[in-house]
Parts: structure tokens; C-alpha cells; sequence
């Protein structure tokens, strides 16, 4: 059993014994786990018709791109339940009915927002600097003119829970999240929601807008940056959100020491799933141009996991903290 040391303490794994309890953990940390600019929805509809009956276990509203809000439903699991007959029917079910149940659920998330001051007002600022006239129009758009999206966050991923997110045309995000326990202490560890996007959406100095980022830094040791990002034409596994995909123009590749620096860039033809893994493989338009060095100065700038930021940026710096 896994076990967490802190403070001197040793935390093990605890391991839930129903859903509804995993959900209401989910529920208490929402705004830990999707952040500030989320509203989490916990409300549960059947949706779609009698042969398609599904309950979503909630609904996220997402303003990290303040120009582009998206919705997400939302899939609470544990580990032990069958990823093929109960996962991955019930979200084949969300994607075939959303459409079809478009009223219903403009309908309860409505009353949902408009019967909680405090998520009205986020809501209301949210649609007004996305320019909506009224929050009708918003989830108007949100819900019939855009691509259903889902989250499924769950105490454990496995192999057999990213093959069948493979096979969906969905977008669809995994998040973990475990509890450790020590007597009657928790402590919760979780992938946060579009947590690459955190440096940004969280810094009050930077001076990027996150609907401008289109350049995905990716670190790399020297034996795979050659063998497939010079060789190959292209770099996997990368982890990526959903809300990620259609914006990423550009590739640029951070060599770790010895180098230390992005060396090379490249424009980026399509990204698909990298089975079985549940992340990306990115593929370039043609070999990748060299670029710099652009130098790493400062060690608490070396983008040690996958980064955004602007084209614009990239091609200017001429050190690591000028390209975040």
C-alpha cells in the first residue's frame, strides 16, 4: 500500500468504499482541484432518452480562457468499477444524449446558478467579459454550439481506463485524486485541472493572455530528443488538456544539462492520442529549425514538465525566463 511520510507522520492510502463518498470529497475540494476561475455544478439530471438514460455526476463551467468559457460534465469514479461496461458505456451515453438532452440541462444549471449568489456572480462576470448579453445567450452557446467535453476524475488511472478513452472521439480529461490518512488527519494528492496552465492563470505578473499561448516547451534528454524529435518528426508522450489541442501551433524542445536550453522549434502538423498512455503524440509539419540556444539562467525557470507559452515570445527570448 502506498504511504505518504510528512511532518514525521506516515500517511497510507485509504481507499474508498463507495463512490457517493469519493464524490463528496470531489465536491468539498472543487475549488482546489479545478481552480478559481471554475464553477462546479453538483447536480445530478437523467439526461437523454428511456434506451440512453444517463446522470452525470456534475458540471463544470470553465473561465480559464476568459474569451472561450467551456462546459464540462463531469465523471466521478473509482478504480475497481469495470472501465469497459460501466465507464466507458456511460460516457459513450453523455456523448450520444448531451445534444439531444440540450434543454433539460439548460434548464436545471439555470436554476442551479440563479438559487447560489456566489456562483451567479462569478458566473454573471464570467459571460459578461466573454461578451454574452445575458446568461441565457451563454449557455445557449455553451451548450448547443460547442463540443461536449468531459472530466472523469478518479482515485487511481490504469491502463485499461486510458484504452477506452482512446476509443472515444470525445475530448475527455483524467485527473487523480487520492486521500492518505494518519489517524484522523488527510491529506489529499491530486492533479489539478489544466494544471500547465496554472503559471499563468495563477500569476497576477505574467504578461501573457492564455487565449494567446500557441507553443507548447517540452523537456527532453539528449538520447530521445535526437533519436525522435530530430529523427522522428515529432514528440510523445505528452501530457495535454483538452482545451489545449486546437490552440498548440508550434513544438519547441528544452534540452536538459548538459545543453539547458531550447534549441529547436518546430511547426506542428497534428496531434493525436498516443495509445495506451492516455496523453498526446505531437507531429511536426516538416524537421524541426534550430533555434538560440535560449539558455536557461536562472534554474528555477527550467520547464522540467510541459510549458506554454506565445510563438511571439519564443522566437524574441534570449534566456528560458524570457520565454515564460
Amino acid at each position: 500500500m502506498d504511504r505518504l511520510n510528512y511532518n514525521g507522520k506516515i500517511f497510507s492510502l485509504y481507499e474508498y468504499q463507495t463512490e457517493e463518498e469519493f464524490e463528496k470529497t470531489i465536491v468539498e475540494h472543487s475549488t482546489d482541484i479545478f481552480g478559481t476561475k471554475s464553477i462546479y455544478i453538483d447536480v445530478k439530471k437523467r439526461i437523454g432518452e428511456d434506451n440512453i438514460l444517463s446522470i452525470p455526476d456534475g458540471y463544470l463551467i470553465d473561465f480559464s480562457f476568459e474569451n472561450d468559457p467551456r462546459l464540462y460534465i463531469i465523471e466521478n469514479e473509482l478504480e475497481y468499477h469495470d472501465p469497459y461496461k460501466h465507464i466507458g458505456q456511460q460516457l459513450l451515453k453523455f456523448a450520444i444524449s448531451y445534444k439531444a438532452s440540450g434543454r433539460k440541462i439548460k434548464s436545471f444549471l439555470l436554476d442551479n446558478i440563479l438559487n447560489y449568489d456566489n456562483k451567479k456572480g462569478i458566473i454573471e462576470s464570467g459571460f459578461n467579459k466573454a461578451g454574452y448579453r445575458n446568461i441565457d445567450a451563454f449557455l445557449e452557446d455553451l451548450i448547443f454550439e460547442r463540443p461536449v467535453a468531459c472530466i472523469v476524475i478518479i482515485d487511481q488511472i490504469n491502463d485499461d481506463l486510458t484504452n477506452v478513452l482512446n476509443q472515444l472521439t470525445m475530448k475527455t480529461d483524467i485527473l487523480e485524486f487520492q486521500t492518505y490518512v494518519c489517524n484522523n488527519e488527510h491529506i489529499h494528492k491530486f492533479t489539478p485541472f489544466q494544471q500547465e496552465l496554472l503559471p499563468i492563470t495563477e500569476s497576477e505578473e505574467s504578461d501573457v493572455k492564455v487565449e494567446d499561448l500557441d507553443t507548447i516547451v517540452v523537456p527532453a534528454k539528449e538520447e530521445g530528443f535526437n533519436e525522435v524529435f530530430l529523427g522522428q518528426n515529432c514528440w510523445y508522450a505528452i501530457r495535454i488538456s483538452s482545451s489545449m489541442i486546437d490552440r498548440i501551433k508550434y513544438i519547441a524542445g528544452y534540452q536538459s544539462a548538459p545543453v539547458s536550453a531550447i534549441t529547436y522549434y518546430a511547426e506542428v502538423d497534428r496531434i493525436e492520442k498516443h495509445k495506451p498512455t492516455g496523453k498526446y503524440i505531437v507531429y511536426f509539419k516538416g524537421p524541426a529549425k534550430k533555434i538560440g540556444p535560449i539558455k536557461l539562467t536562472d534554474k528555477k525557470r527550467a520547464p522540467y514538465s510541459t510549458r506554454y507559452t506565445t510563438f511571439n515570445k519564443l522566437m524574441k527570448a534570449k534566456t528560458i525566463s524570457e520565454v515564460f
